[in-house]
């Protein structure tokens, strides 16, 4: 079996989900199931976060101008309905089912199109970044698959790829939030030009959006890129200090 992980970054107005994520950074939205055949899409998802967030996010997802996993954004004329199976103050779970038509499509589909039958779809979604963890059990090439993925998307959001690895024992009991133990080339270009333009100076000698400008990507991705690097490089720090011995109560 193998892993192939990636994320989509949404700009403003791209994705109706996204937007609302992004005005509510605490909210994350992971699946629980995902299932696909080459005309339909069906999915259970866990939604976390403050219950005006969660209202805002039902709303999203129900009354939308098309399916927030359709890739297409203009005459998709795609069915779909959207259920709410459990609700509390600060959890969702939603049932989705989308019924493709000829002019839209989604991950799922064109993964199914292009990797075959059999795969496992994991995703996580917190602000505009849309990870996506799929476990392959054959060794069709991958490539098709990202460049019809490409072309569909082509300027309604940005694509990532996080790792592609044998997905072993091991890999199944990290956090799906697509942490990686070493940065990726993206985020180490990221991480060295906010170092070099004295992104983490106090106070900052370049805004987020001037450094994104520079390095000629969204706003959005880059803040991403520098998340994910920080959470890695303080992950590694941690782990270097020596372990913290319990306290002695006086006697």
């Amino acid at each position: 079996m193998r892993e192939f992980v990636f994320t989509l970054d949404y700009g403003p107005g791209d994705n109706p989900v996204a937007d609302v994520l992004a005005a509510a950074p605490e909210t994350r939205f992971r699946s629980l199931s995902c299932h696909v055949t080459p005309t339909t899409l069906w999915r259970v998802d866990h939604i976390t976060g403050s219950e005006s967030a969660l209202d805002d996010v039902a709303d999203a997802v129900s009354n939308a101008p098309y399916y927030a996993d359709c890739l297409v954004r203009r005459d998709c004329e795609g069915e779909w309905e959207t259920s709410v199976l459990d609700r509390s103050a600060d959890t969702l779970v939603l049932y989705s089912y989308w019924e493709r038509t000829p002019t839209c499509t989604s991950i799922p589909h064109l993964a199914l199109e292009h990797l075959g039958q059999g795969l496992v779809f994991e995703t996580t979604w917190q602000e505009r970044a849309y990870q996506w963890r799929l476990i392959l059990p054959n060794d069709r090439p991958i490539s098709p698959f990202y460049r019809a993925l490409e072309a569909e998307i082509d300027a309604t959001a940005g694509v990532e790829i996080v790792r592609v690895r044998e997905a072993g024992p091991n890999h199944f009991d990290e956090e799906h939030d697509g942490a990686d133990r070493r940065l990726s080339p993206e985020q180490e270009t990221a991480l060295r030009a906010a170092v070099e333009r004295g992104y983490y100076e106090t106070p900052r000698a370049i805004e987020t959006y001037e450094l994104a400008d520079e390095l000629g990507i969204p706003g959005s991705t880059l803040s991403y890129r520098l998340r994910r690097a920080e959470a890695t490089l303080a992950a590694d720090y941690i782990e270097g200090l020596p372990a913290t011995q319990p306290s002695r109560s006086n006697r």
